[in-house]
């Protein structure tokens, strides 16, 4: 079994070098990226790509730094802090990935 812990991580370097192309590779095709429990953000590896190339455009200078991560079973916790530029405020974010073997399926964040 992959180490998914090692997948959210390499998932989350992906995003903090602002490679979309990268970051969705280690998506199921049909992936999406949703609130927890709630409405989907990005829906589909295309939708999730060319969501994230869009607030990359926005917010050229955006990080996340994992603070904390777990992993159980099919599942994955980050606890992030994010900061959309080095003025910003950072603001912490709890990223839950779901798996299918291993590829992330969906992504859900609590903030």
């Amino acid at each position: 079994m992959a180490d998914r812990l090692a997948i959210a991580e390499a998932m989350i370097a992906h995003y903090n070098a602002q490679d979309a192309d990268a970051y969705v590779a280690l998506m199921t095709e049909d992936a999406c990226e949703a609130g927890y429990r709630g409405a989907v953000l990005r829906d589909g590896r295309e939708g999730v790509r060319s969501g994230l190339k869009a607030m990359f455009a926005e917010f050229p200078k955006n990080k996340a730094e994992i603070v904390q991560g777990y992993a159980l079973g099919d599942f994955v916790v980050l606890h992030e802090t994010v900061s959309r530029s080095p003025e910003a405020e950072p603001f912490d974010v709890m990223s839950i990935y779901s798996f299918e073997g291993d590829k992330c399926s969906r992504v859900e964040f609590v903030r």
